[in-house]
């Protein structure tokens, strides 16, 4: 049986100079990185750890999957 895979939003926060990450479908995520692949790293730890500490469940190969968001700019 193959796992649900877990949705994640990201969004830019201009003014922190960060990307947020937070989901609906792991209570209490809310986490922050400097880069989209730092936010992912953090997630990696953090989803499996959320899941046992919720749900009392061994940490296992979760699939998640981060949608970005932000307003960029072509020229500044």
């Amino acid at each position: 049986m193959q796992a649900s895979v877990i949705k994640v939003q990201a969004t830019w926060d201009g003014e922190a100079k960060v990307w947020v990450a937070e989901s609906d479908d792991v209570p209490g995520l809310v986490t922050e990185a400097a880069t989209v692949e730092a936010l992912i790293a953090k997630l990696r730890v953090q989803i499996p750890e959320l899941i046992e500490e919720n749900n009392g469940l061994a940490p296992c190969d979760i699939p998640f999957d981060v949608v970005c968001s932000g307003i960029a700019h072509a020229a500044e």
